[in-house]
């Protein structure tokens, strides 16, 4: 298996590590949120989900319709 050391060399790998370490503390820090959502922000969000997917299956469709 090709390690990262081996395409960017030890000192890039150590950075990328870093910050890996760094988003990866991040993201367990902030997993469980501290403040209770109302149920209009429940739906708000659940809205704001469905439309981005709405938009990203027009983006998809868009694409496949210009290549064919």
């Amino acid at each position: 298996m090709i390690r990262i050391e081996h395409i960017l060399g030890s000192r890039a790998s150590g950075i990328i590590q870093g910050w890996i370490g760094k988003i990866s503390a991040i993201n367990r820090r902030y997993a469980m949120p501290k403040i209770r959502m109302s149920r209009g922000v429940r739906f708000a969000l659940l809205l704001l989900r469905l439309y981005l997917i709405l938009l990203v299956l027009l983006l998809g469709y868009k694409f496949w319709t210009m290549l064919g």
